[in-house]
């Protein structure tokens, strides 16, 4: 359905002779297929949010390229034929939408801009059908404002538009970060009547959990590079790389109080240990590198399961 194939991302930074450039995403690749979830994971600059506004076309690539249905997205002149198959939802939902109009006369927009051949009152049903399926009252919500609904109904809007509108693919960006415990299963809920109707959807998160419980495929991204990747029950159920260890070590757990026993850096031979150019990213902080860990590439450890760590 869709792919990254040698993604690249550089940002430059200063003037002049004081001119920098930071990688922010190092030829990546990986392939969303019809009716999957890949949730893309990582701490923060670890290029997630990077990816996916290159997915909506909000960024250009430096390199590689992003095809949809084996056509590079950016070939594709025309955005209004791009944004039909293709929409983002993200982490503030509020600037997602017009304030100055109602709930209404949003999705009567959609209609006019996206689906002119369906009738108003199949349309009408259409938008009723969809709201239920999102867990949403049409009497309730379709002649708010949007300063009068919250987050959680906010989010669950917009995959009730790109239900709508019919999407293939779905970049969704942190999407319940803003919102809280009780809401963020009815959103994830939501999400999956996307993945029904067979889009297919990028799932960029912190939260390791929300990961586990709605994707099928996991990306984990450390400073721009690929660490591990592959079916989600694997990767979870046999971290390979140091990196997915120690952020699986660092979920909370409900019956015990965190401990941890990881490797104090400043306290360690492993400070010795810099990151420059031609070495693995990750060496300043892995427990079992040394300076002979060059740059590595992924490689099959099973079946549906990719590491770059040349240690194993």
């Amino acid at each position: 359905m869709i792919k990254a194939k040698n993604l690249t991302k550089v940002f430059n930074s200063g003037f002049l002779f004081s001119k920098n450039t930071i990688t922010a995403v190092d030829e990546v690749n990986f392939e969303i297929g019809k009716g999957e979830i890949l949730a893309l994971v990582g701490e923060s600059g670890s290029g997630k949010s990077t990816i996916g506004k290159m997915m909506l076309k909000l960024l250009k690539p430096s390199g590689g390229q992003i095809l949809l249905e084996d056509k590079d997205i950016f070939s594709i002149s025309n955005n209004k034929e791009f944004y039909s198959k293709v929409q983002g939802i993200f982490q503030d939902p509020y600037s997602s939408f017009n304030p100055i109009f109602k709930v209404n006369r949003i999705f009567k927009l959609v209609r006019q801009s996206f689906k002119k051949e369906v009738p108003a009152s199949e349309w009408n049903d259409r938008v009723e059908n969809v709201l239920k399926k999102v867990g949403l009252n049409a009497g309730d919500v379709l002649n708010k404002y949007i300063h009068q609904l919250s987050g959680g109904q906010l989010q669950r809007l917009l995959i009730a538009r790109a239900l709508l509108m019919d999407v293939e693919v779905l970049v969704a960006d942190e999407i319940t970060s803003m919102l809280d415990a009780s809401t963020r299963v009815d959103v994830l809920e939501a999400l999956l009547s996307l993945k029904e109707i067979g889009a297919a959807i990028m799932f960029i998160t912190h939260d390791l959990s929300q990961a586990y419980y709605i994707s099928d495929k996991i990306v984990v991204l450390y400073r721009g590079s690929i660490v591990e990747m592959g079916s989600i029950e694997k990767v979870f159920s046999n971290p390979r790389h140091p990196y997915t260890q120690m952020l699986l070590d660092s979920i909370p757990q409900l019956d015990r109080k965190w401990e941890t026993d990881r490797i104090d850096i400043e306290d360690s031979d492993k400070k010795q240990a810099i990151w420059k150019e031609g070495l693995c990213k990750y060496i300043d902080r892995c427990p079992i590198a040394d300076t002979s860990c060059f740059k590595p590439t992924l490689k099959l450890v099973e079946e549906d399961h990719y590491v770059a760590c040349v240690k194993l």
